[in-house]
């Protein structure tokens, strides 16, 4: 984890840590399938999260002040929590249904694309066995977004920025998705025009809001340096 964070924070968009993932736990799984399908769901767990944290500081602001401080509002942020549980549930609940929507890709190359196919729905009847396991993993990646909201609180804090916890509630996992797009490295500006985006609609000027996503970025970066430690080490062995 620790070298895959460096990787998200020195490579193009936020994902490249994800590759270096799929790469190591291949070697445990014996399958770069099973290790691809594992950091799928993880992915989407996460989003899930942050969809979810996002829809209640929207809601808890909206409820606050009155205001709506997005185009769209707590209600669009509900809409699309729910629309990805009703995709990701029945992934999960019908292994056997994703196969046959994947089948007909099985034109291009029958017999290595139906087994990877077939390593796919395996994965996900594992998953399902272990439903309990699901829901803690779902609860995990809802307070990893919670306690970044509270990093990033923090920073705000320390640099005596006035911003409410729902305010950046909705802000940082703003700046979270939009940073995935695959258009900078580390998604640098990307993520500061989200902020700013955000502070200007509640009346805090955007140099503010660089100052904070950029010192917030800054002390992660130096903590990920870390995982380059990491790295360096473990290709000696």
């Amino acid at each position: 984890m620790l070298v895959a964070l460096f990787f998200n924070n020195f490579l193009p968009s936020n994902i490249g840590g994800d590759v270096i993932r799929i790469g190591d736990t291949a070697k445990a799984a014996r399958s770069k399938t099973l290790a691809t399908t594992i950091v799928l769901v993880d992915r989407t767990m996460g989003m899930l999260g942050l969809v979810l944290v996002a829809a209640c500081g929207a809601t808890m602001v909206a409820a606050g002040t009155g205001q709506v401080r997005l185009p769209l509002g707590p209600s669009w942020l509900w809409a699309g929590f729910v629309a990805g549980a009703a995709i990701g549930v029945p992934m999960i609940w019908s292994p056997a249904g994703v196969g046959r929507l994947l089948q007909p890709l099985t034109v291009v190359h029958p017999e290595w694309v139906g087994g990877r196919i077939g390593s796919v729905t395996t994965t996900l009847e594992r998953f399902r066995s272990r439903v309990g396991a699901l829901v803690g993993c779902f609860a995990g990646a809802v307070l990893v977004q919670v306690a970044t909201v509270a990093f990033h609180l923090a920073v705000a804090h320390a640099l005596d920025i006035h911003i409410g916890a729902f305010d950046l509630a909705v802000a940082v996992p703003l700046a979270g998705i939009t940073q995935m797009l695959p258009v900078s490295v580390n998604g640098f500006g990307v993520r500061e025009a989200a902020f700013c985006f955000y502070f200007t609609r509640i009346g805090l000027p955007c140099e503010q809001a660089i100052l904070l996503s950029l010192s917030a970025t800054a002390l992660v970066m130096l903590f990920s340096l870390s995982g380059a430690a990491v790295y360096v080490a473990r290709g000696r062995h």
